[in-house]
C-alpha cells in the first residue's frame, strides 16, 4: 500500500510513525507543551530525527468533553505553526488534525499534504467535496458525536461490526466523489468505553478487509493508564505493548506522543515472521 503526499511515494509496507504535535493548551497528555514556536520546533525536530514519516498538528483539543473553540481560534494555532515546520523542515510530511474544512483548506494551502478528520466528514458537509478537488490523502476516523457529547454515545451490540460498517460506508461515500489515497482509523477512545476499545483491538485484524491503510491511534490513552491504574504521563510502557499488538494486527500507521519507542516497535516486529 501506498500514500500520495504531494508527489511523495510512501510505502506503508513496513508500518511508518506519526507524531503527534498538539498546539492546544488543554490536551490530555502534552496540552500547553507547545505554545510558541521554539518548543515547537525542538519537539518537530526531535520526531523527525527519530524516524517519525508524518508531523500530525492538531489546534482543536478532541478529548472526552474539551472546550469547544471557534474557527478562528483554531486557525491562529495552526496556521504559523504550520508554516514555521515548513520553513524549517520543508521535508517534512504534515498532517492536520481537523474536522473543518477550512481550517484544512488553508493549512494545505500552509504545507500540510494530509488531512486527518476524527469526524470522516460528519461535522462538516464540505470536508468530502474539498477533500476530492484537492485530491490529498485523507484519514477517516470512526466517532460518534463530537468531542463534547461522545462520551454518552459510546453505545454498541457488536462493537468491531458497527465500527468496520461504519467506516466502509464513509469509504464509499469518498470514492463516489472521487478520492482515491484513503486510511481509516478505528477512533479508539472516541464514542468508546474502555472495553469497546480492547474488543476492536482484538479484533484489529477486522479492518484489513477495508482494503485501505489502517492507522492507530493509541498512545497514551484512557485504555492504558486507567487500566494500570496510573496517569498519561507514566502511560509509554503500556502505549508500547498495545503499539505491538497492533502491529502483530495490521496497522499501517501508528499515531503516538513517542516517536522513539514506537519506531523500536516497528523495527522489532518487522523480525517475526507472519
Amino acid at each position: 500500500m501506498t500514500l500520495n503526499c504531494q508527489g511523495s511515494l510512501i510505502d506503508l509496507s513496513i508500518p511508518k510513525v506519526m507524531g503527534i504535535l498538539n498546539i492546544t493548551p488543554d490536551s490530555f497528555f502534552d496540552g500547553g507543551t507547545l505554545q510558541n514556536e521554539k518548543a515547537l520546533l525542538i519537539k518537530a525536530a526531535y520526531m523527525l530525527s527519530e524516524g517519525a514519516t508524518f508531523l500530525d498538528i492538531g489546534g482543536y483539543s478532541s478529548r472526552p468533553g474539551a472546550t469547544h473553540i471557534t474557527e478562528k481560534e483554531e486557525l491562529d494555532r495552526v496556521i504559523p505553526a504550520i508554516e514555521a515546520v515548513v520553513r524549517q523542515f520543508p521535508e517534512a510530511i504534515i498532517s492536520i488534525d481537523t474536522f473543518r474544512s477550512e481550517v484544512a483548506k488553508r493549512s494545505l494551502e500552509a504545507g500540510a499534504s494530509l488531512v486527518n478528520d476524527i469526524s470522516a466528514g460528519d461535522l462538516d458537509a464540505q470536508m468530502l467535496p474539498l477533500i476530492a478537488e484537492l485530491q490529498v490523502p485523507y484519514i477517516m476516523m470512526h466517532m460518534k458525536g463530537t468531542p463534547e457529547n461522545m462520551k454518552q454515545l459510546a453505545s454498541y451490540r457488536n462493537v468491531t461490526q458497527e465500527v468496520v460498517w461504519a467506516l466502509s460506508k464513509k469509504l464509499s461515500e469518498a470514492r463516489s466523489l472521487g478520492i482515491n489515497d484513503l486510511i481509516v482509523d478505528p477512533g479508539f477512545g472516541f464514542a468508546k468505553t474502555r472495553e469497546h476499545n480492547f474488543e476492536l483491538l482484538d479484533h484489529l485484524e477486522q479492518f484489513l478487509h477495508l482494503e485501505v491503510p489502517l492507522l492507530v491511534g493509541l498512545s497514551r490513552k484512557s485504555m492504558v493508564y486507567k487500566t494500570l491504574d496510573t496517569s498519561p504521563e507514566e502511560a509509554l510502557n503500556g502505549s508500547t505493548v498495545l503499539h505491538t499488538i497492533a502491529l502483530k494486527k495490521g496497522a499501517h500507521i501508528l499515531r503516538v506522543h513517542d516517536v522513539k519507542e514506537a519506531m523500536e516497535c516497528v523495527k522489532l516486529m518487522q523480525n517475526f515472521k507472519n
